[in-house]
Parts: structure tokens; C-alpha cells; sequence
């Protein structure tokens, strides 16, 4: 299983920094993610970046099971 980590309000969406799912796809990952942690957390994935093993990546890249996949939400300050 590919490891999910989330990062600032996505891990506030889902309670949790880290779980892991099946899935042959970014793609797959994020939809399982989806399902696990409801409509609040699938509504922010649209402003979110997604990296794979510290590289951006698309929802088609291929993922294995020693591969993380990170989901960054933007970052505000001042």
C-alpha cells in the first residue's frame, strides 16, 4: 500500500497526517482518500498540490506500494 501524508488543512480535513491505501494510481489514492474522509476533504484537493516520492504529480502517474504520496494545500502567511 502506497502511504498518504497530508499536510496543514487537509490534514485537518481528514484527522489524521498519514494513512495508506491500495491503488495502482495517484489517482485511485486520492479517491479512496476521498471516500475515507468525506465531501470537506475532496473539496479542498482541487487548490492542493500532489508529489509523489518529493516530485509533483498527476492523478495518472503510476504509485507502488513503497511510494508516498503528499498532499499540499496552500500556504498563506504575512
Amino acid at each position: 500500500m502506497a502511504r498518504l501524508r497530508l499536510f496543514a488543512s487537509a490534514r485537518e480535513a481528514a484527522g489524521t497526517g498519514s494513512d495508506e491505501f491500495p491503488g495502482a494510481t495517484v489517482g485511485e489514492i486520492l479517491d479512496q482518500a476521498g471516500e475515507r474522509y468525506g465531501a470537506h476533504f475532496v473539496g479542498l484537493l482541487d487548490t492542493c498540490k500532489v508529489w509523489c516520492n518529493g516530485e509533483p504529480a498527476d492523478r495518472d502517474q503510476a504509485v507502488v506500494d513503497s511510494d508516498e504520496v503528499a498532499v499540499l494545500p496552500p500556504v498563506s502567511g504575512g
